[in-house]
């Protein structure tokens, strides 16, 4: 339910502003991602992903603009050798080089502060669209279906080239099969992109 009153009010949010832009712009976008589960059953360190997609950035005046995306994300991390000690129940051949991928929907505040250099702050939305098959050897989904985050960052403007770098962080709790043990996404994305118009 919750997922469902997000999603309308990211859209309303977005058609509202459409509808009384200044200018629109439309562009694709591809980067990496620096990504880790944080939580005792993950490892510390950060691991290399990657995502694509389009954006858009709808004018809000001078100094402001709403810069929506639909983005393909892959999150890769590796578990520590606490999680088969929190979960007897999780496989033993599954529990490394996990692999999450989720179609994000960030929903971005710039606020130019010049011509050329923008921050940006806002609320990130992910779907789970595919993952490990079966970490748990019951059949049982490991992590949930929906990832709230929010990001924050910086991006320049070079003509129609974007050069971008922010970080995003979890609010929500991904672990779907208890509570034994709290996993949260963090991630450093940096990448660039180009507007067609």
């Amino acid at each position: 339910m919750k997922i469902k009153l997000l999603s309308l009010a990211m859209a309303a949010l977005i058609f509202t502003a459409a509808a009384n832009a200044q200018s629109v712009h439309l562009g694709v976008k591809v980067g990496t991602n620096i990504n880790k589960i944080s939580g005792k059953s993950f490892s510390e360190q950060f691991n290399y992903g990657y995502h694509v997609g389009g954006f858009a950035e709808i004018g809000l005046g001078k100094k402001f603009s709403l810069q929506p995306e639909v983005l393909f994300n892959q999150i890769n991390t590796d578990t520590s050798s606490q999680l088969s000690k929190i979960y007897s129940n999780i496989n033993p051949s599954k529990i490394s080089n996990i692999k999450l991928s989720y179609l994000s929907i960030p929903v971005l505040l710039d606020y130019k502060l010049s011509k050329f250099f923008a921050i940006q702050a806002g609320p990130q939305f992910g779907v789970l669209i595919n993952q490990n098959e079966k970490l748990v050897q019951n059949g049982k989904d490991a992590f949930k279906k929906g990832d709230l985050s929010m990001l924050a960052g910086v991006q320049l403007h070079f003509g129609n080239f974007r050069v971008y770098g922010r970080y995003a962080v979890g609010l929500s709790n991904i672990n779907d099969i208890d509570n034994k043990d709290k996993w949260r996404s963090q991630s450093i994305q940096a990448g660039i992109g180009l507007t067609f118009f």
